[in-house]
């Protein structure tokens, strides 16, 4: 299904990847790939690729979703080396590649873009058994960007934080699926506060871990007076 807000249109490919495309054009991929989400794709039709930290960059789905003259986006602290499952840095790739920090604002070409800090909260409640977050602070980031007038936030893997409360946001694109990241009920509170034009969940029942009760979360933030929909 093919989700249409404003002048963009929106499409949750699985796991984190999201494909935003403008009226006039303009395609934005976030987070591409991994758990085969993109075996059966090959637009190769992205303007712009963001990758918002080493879990979620993978180089195969970033040429699936890329057209040669793309612009890819990736956070500084995305390192190859310590990623035992790729072997090429994000400058090997064969696109203009810009490395961003959790806290810029920035114009490309039509579009306009910020990134805010992603991570998980020390003794919170998405760390392991030792009180680690599964996301420290500096290895990632959120994306938002603006398209033909219609701002989009994907936050990443992340906690809520303070941040976000003080975004303005039109298409949120929470994680919902918990374990590593805020769940439906952390974003359901943050759909309240910031109230988007509409909230898009993604980032659940990729696996085990993610499960999560997707029509509950529906039922939650309905319930809060802020539009939802499930692009499933």
């Amino acid at each position: 299904m093919t989700v249409r807000f404003g002048a963009v249109t929106v499409d949750w490919l699985g796991y984190a990847t999201v494909r935003l495309e403008g009226e006039t054009g303009t395609v934005v991929y976030m987070d591409p790939g991994r758990y085969g989400v993109l075996d059966d794709y090959d637009a190769r039709d992205g303007d712009l690729v963001l990758v918002t930290h080493d879990d979620h960059y993978d180089p195969h789905g970033i040429r699936r979703v890329a057209h040669e003259d793309a612009i890819v986006l990736c956070h500084e602290a995305i390192d190859a080396d310590e990623i035992d499952r790729v072997d090429e840095q994000p400058e090997e790739l064969p696109y203009e590649v810009e490395r961003v920090r959790g806290d810029e604002n920035f114009v490309l070409g039509p579009l306009d873009l910020y990134t805010t800090q992603a991570y998980n909260e020390p003794g919170g409640p998405y760390t392991d058994d030792d009180g680690s977050p599964y996301h420290p602070e500096g290895a990632g980031c959120g994306y938002g960007v603006t398209i033909d007038g219609v701002t989009a936030f994907w936050p990443g893997d992340s906690d809520v934080l303070p941040v976000h409360e003080e975004l303005g946001v039109d298409l949120l694109l929470p994680p919902i699926g918990g374990s590593f990241t805020m769940d439906r009920r952390d974003a359901a509170d943050l759909a309240e506060t910031i109230e988007p034009g509409l909230v898009l969940p993604v980032h659940y029942n990729t696996f085990e871990a993610l499960e999560t009760d997707e029509e509950a979360f529906v039922v939650d933030v309905a319930k809060r007076g802020v539009p939802v929909v499930l692009d499933e």
